[in-house]
């Protein structure tokens, strides 16, 4: 049996079945030289949106959107120039409206920073939150994050 994860516990990139890599920007430094604060926010965007706007994955029907209502992150390490990231996510648990995700930036094998954001689907027209459908959750089975007890 899985142990549910701890927020101070290490994640494990392996645990994480959607990965992307991106390169560390000049850009992306903050006065005291590496990556600012806000920019994790932007690396966890960028792994979330590719993933769900890959029509081919069908997480977007018609008519629908995603939207962020929270997005809590955990700084773990100080991320340099120059450099690449490989950036984790994972499904933890669906809600009514809602997909909760466990996001993860790692760095030369060493986790930087850990995320878990929630998406609400919304009804483009009305921007209301809509139930997620059976379709969409059973195209998200392949994206569960695994290590964790959903009960």
């Amino acid at each position: 049996m899985n142990a549910p994860a701890r927020l101070d516990s290490t994640p494990s990139l392996e645990d994480f079945p959607y990965r992307l890599t991106d390169n560390v920007r000049f850009a992306d430094l903050d006065p005291n030289q590496h990556v600012n604060n806000a920019v994790y926010a932007t690396y966890f965007e960028t792994g979330r949106v590719t993933l769900v706007k890959d029509r081919s994955f069908g997480l977007i029907p018609p008519g629908l959107s995603w939207m962020l209502v929270r997005l809590d992150i955990h700084f773990r390490a100080e991320l340099r120039w120059p450099g690449t990231i490989e950036m984790g996510l994972g499904v933890a648990k669906f809600g009514r409206t809602s997909v909760t995700f466990d996001q993860v930036v790692f760095s030369q094998g060493r986790c930087v920073a850990s995320a878990q954001s929630v998406t609400v689907l919304i009804d483009e027209s009305t921007r209301k939150p809509t139930p997620l459908t059976g379709e969409i959750i059973a195209n998200f089975q392949r994206w569960l994050r695994r290590g964790i007890d959903r009960k």
